[in-house]
């Protein structure tokens, strides 16, 4: 299979009951690179609630998408990423709930996440060498947005403005949703998702994945940290 982009995930364990729950809520499952139906919920729409994060599965960003640079290969990024993995501990957190991130919903960490910042801009520093520039079109998108200061600083010297102290880790499950929508939807996703949730949630791998021709990103190698 073809990518035009890679990415860094940490993406839930896929034998877990709320994985599962929250892949199919999603619609795409990256292990398998196929779509899932979703769950049949009364009153809500989970289809059109769930289009725009779809295809990036269900996941939470540690380096965001890039494409590879000049002179760089799959092949050592696979290593890079195999190496990096044995140099970095397992992150423990107490837990995840579900959070409002502006107007979508997303699972957020509860208690101490140092160590999983320390993880997440380790991944951003330490791969940034297959990491190609981005394109200005790109650029000129994510400062549509209105960049604070060290988020631009972030968007020059990584490409990607929400890394580093930036960083906020989230595994999205909504796309933007009005008022009353967005209610329904968490109050569904309280009742359904969060009896499923992890505690303690642990970190215990990192995922490559790859965004193919189709769009999706796909699961490519899971990375044990054994650091």
């Amino acid at each position: 299979m073809t990518f035009t982009r890679y990415a860094i995930y940490f993406a839930p364990p896929a034998e877990a009951g709320w994985t599962k729950f929250a892949t199919q809520w999603l619609g795409w499952d990256m292990e398998t690179g196929q779509a899932v139906a979703h769950p049949d919920i009364a009153g809500v729409d989970v289809s059109s609630v769930t289009e725009v994060p779809r295809k990036y599965g269900l996941h939470a960003t540690m380096k965001p998408p890039f494409r590879l640079a000049v002179g760089q290969s799959f092949d050592g990024l696979n290593a890079a990423c195999a190496e990096f993995a044995t140099t970095r501990a397992p992150v423990v957190l107490d837990g995840l709930e579900i959070a409002r991130l502006g107007r979508f919903l997303a699972l957020r960490p509860v208690g101490d996440t140092t160590d999983l910042n320390a993880l997440a801009a380790g991944c951003v520093r330490e791969l940034d060498a297959f990491r190609a520039p981005a394109p200005q079109s790109e650029l000129d998108r994510r400062r549509g947005a209105g960049l604070i200061p060290e988020q631009e600083a972030n968007l020059v010297q990584w490409g990607y403005p929400y890394v580093m102290e930036a960083f906020r880790f989230h595994i999205t499950l909504s796309g933007r949703l009005d008022k009353p929508t967005l209610s329904k939807v968490q109050n569904t996703l309280e009742d359904r998702l969060m009896p499923l949730l992890p505690n303690p949630f642990q970190i215990k791998d990192l995922a490559l994945v790859g965004e193919a021709e189709d769009g999706c990103f796909h699961m490519i190698h899971r990375y044990v940290l054994s650091g």
